[in-house]
């Protein structure tokens, strides 16, 4: 019985593969010796540091090869690793360390100066010649350990400006890479085009993909993430055969044509999760790849990365709707009405997941832990959480789960209920868009399109003309707003609290 994530790593690529690279950073590179043995040293200087076990020990570096030892040094040690983002404001920096109390912040010495009252250890003191720790400290901390303790805290963004900091346990985490081991065919030569931060939920699949089966890292300078022909320029230069991206930058690539300008045979296995892929894209993709595969994934990080996935395994049109599909190995999904009842097919409710894939709940907020996840309505018995996502779903027809979208994204406009993600999914698909957002102005009663073109600002007339040939006259946005780029939070997806602040202060 697997109890603790470094199971995988000691019996899978330490073990099998130590000489193959483990991650590769612009010309370095580090093999699963060399990671073990740098693992290894970070959790003897924590240990020399406390004596503390089942604790939270933040990181605070950039995305890099020292993050990934920083994180398994802190589990080596018997604790919780939680991955901080350097490039955030230092208020936000500072309401996470509140909320976590973290007994040691790991960092570099040139950051040291932002980390005030905090007990800090240096990344620059791991060195990769110290002798490998006796172990029984080490040993002794994981043997009290159980598979339900926490893993690693993830912070994502709260309704209160503080963000929440998601509990993740290393049962959940074995849960979801078991279902993923078994499901797809992984032989360990896959090379990760690593492009999300490592403070995101991406990073667990990466990382485990990376230990368990030999698989290399490979990561992607940060200053190319905003260039789409440098990141199909670094898939072909690098040779990438594995993605797990979300899906805008992949739109971006398609929109540019740049998948035809460049030899990507190299890739194999395409998975995307976050947002809505359009079709229309997202079958230039497969047409131009007709060797990858492709997985589209769901899931929010309350769940542990995902919780349904969905092959790509039949021709769509490029109108389609794209499926969220069936729920991952172990996992349940509730589709529940507005009377908390089971949805019948292609009724719409609010998808709802019971399972161990559920995270502990939020750091250190017990009562927004009890909202979100809550007792089981369908079951009466005896106690059964769940986590109530706030998603839209439906099953069609053949039993697949289709996303709607957010239950506070549906509107009433005119008398008419509205999902505005629809109104999105028909803008990107004209091909001078290149992203979208679409809010609802409520004071003022307009829906409201935001939205980037490849070359200049767009007529609304003709944007509306477009959408007027597949959305009735109701839907049809009122308020138009181009912007050379939509803001967008830290883990790349459109960041629609900084619209709606622009259109609470258009209102005032």
């Amino acid at each position: 019985m697997q109890t603790h994530i470094l199971e995988y790593f000691e019996s899978g690529a330490a073990r099998h593969c130590p000489e193959r690279v483990a991650i590769e950073e612009g010309e370095q590179s580090y093999t699963f010796a060399e990671l073990e043995r740098r693992a290894k040293s970070c959790a003897q200087l924590i240990l020399q540091s406390t004596d503390a076990t089942c604790e939270p020990i933040a990181v605070y570096l950039p995305k890099s090869a020292a993050v990934i030892f920083a994180d398994l040094g802190i589990l080596y040690s018997g604790n919780i690793y939680t991955n901080l983002d350097v490039a955030s404001p230092e208020q936000r920096t500072r309401g996470i360390l509140a909320n976590i109390r973290p007994i040691l912040v790991i960092t570099s010495r040139a950051l040291a100066a932002r980390l005030t009252d905090q007990k800090l250890l240096f990344i620059e003191e791991i060195d990769n010649n110290l002798p490998l720790p006796h172990g029984r400290g080490s040993e002794r901390r994981r043997r009290g350990l159980i598979d339900t303790d926490p893993l690693c805290i993830i912070n994502t963004s709260g309704s209160t400006g503080i963000p929440k900091g998601v509990v993740l346990n290393h049962r959940a985490t074995i849960d979801f890479m078991d279902w993923c081991f078994s499901c797809f065919p992984f032989t360990g030569t896959e090379r990760i085009a690593s492009l999300s931060p490592f403070y995101f939920d991406i990073y667990t699949l990466e990382l485990n993909l990376c230990l368990a089966k030999g698989a290399t890292i490979v990561i992607i300078p940060e200053q190319l993430a905003l260039f789409p022909v440098k990141l199909v320029e670094f898939i072909s230069q690098r040779e990438i055969s594995f993605l797990f991206w979300v899906p805008s930058i992949m739109v971006a690539i398609s929109k540019q044509q740049l998948l035809e300008a460049f030899n990507l045979s190299c890739l194999k296995t395409v998975f995307f999760a976050g947002e809505v892929f359009p079709m229309k894209h997202l079958n230039h993709w497969r047409k131009m790849l007709p060797q990858a595969l492709f997985v589209n994934l769901y899931g929010p990080i309350e769940i542990t990365v995902d919780c349904t996935y969905f092959v790509l395994d039949r021709e769509f049109a490029d109108d389609d709707p794209l499926p969220i599909g069936f729920a991952c190995a172990n996992t349940d999904i509730l589709i529940l009405n507005e009377a908390n009842q089971a949805c019948a097919i292609e009724e719409r409710g609010e998808l709802c997941v019971r399972g161990s894939s559920l995270a502990l709940g939020y750091w250190n907020d017990p009562e927004k832990t009890a909202k979100a996840f809550v007792q089981n309505p369908l079951n009466t018995r005896y106690p059964e959480l769940i986590y109530r996502t706030g998603d839209l779903v439906y099953r069609n027809a053949r039993g697949e789960i289709m996303f709607v979208g957010r239950l506070d994204y549906q509107i009433k406009h005119l008398g008419y209920r509205i999902e505005l993600p629809e109104i999105e999914y028909q803008a990107l698909a004209m091909d001078q868009i290149t992203n979208a957002c679409v809010l609802y102005n409520k004071p003022k009663k307009e829906i409201t399109l935001f939205y980037e073109t490849a070359n200049g600002d767009i007529p609304p007339a003709v944007i509306r003309q477009n959408l007027s040939r597949i959305l009735p006259k109701y839907m049809l946005p009122t308020a138009f707003h181009w912007m050379k780029e939509l803001p967008r939070n830290p883990n790349g997806k459109i960041d629609r609290s900084r619209l709606g602040v622009s259109l609470d202060s258009d209102v005032q």
